[in-house]
């Protein structure tokens, strides 16, 4: 089974240039890992599920799909700081000892 990596960013990069070149290059430098993007369809709704069951849509991130990937990479905004969401993510494996 091949390992997965996360690769949490800030939403405002979904959609864009960038986050389709951010991938490539991730899948670049790991090419033996599989890259779990939480900008697709099946997260989006699992996020509002989760959030309509819960009130808490970002735990959604942290109980179902941080748990199935075996470290992360993040995007900081331009200024070098990560957003809550994106903070939250990368805590989840520094917390498990796992790469980021």
């Amino acid at each position: 089974m091949r390992k997965r990596l996360y690769f949490g960013h800030p939403v405002n990069t979904y959609d864009t240039n960038l986050e389709k070149q951010l991938i490539e290059k991730i899948r670049e430098f790991f090419p033996d890992y599989d890259i779990e993007n939480p900008n697709q369809p099946q997260h989006q709704v699992g996020y509002q599920e989760h959030k309509k069951s819960t009130g808490r849509g970002m735990d959604y991130f942290t109980e179902e799909v941080l748990p199935s990937c075996q470290g992360g990479v993040f995007l900081p905004f331009r200024d070098g700081k990560l957003g809550a969401g994106v903070f939250k993510e990368a805590r989840f494996y520094a917390d498990r000892g796992e790469p980021i």
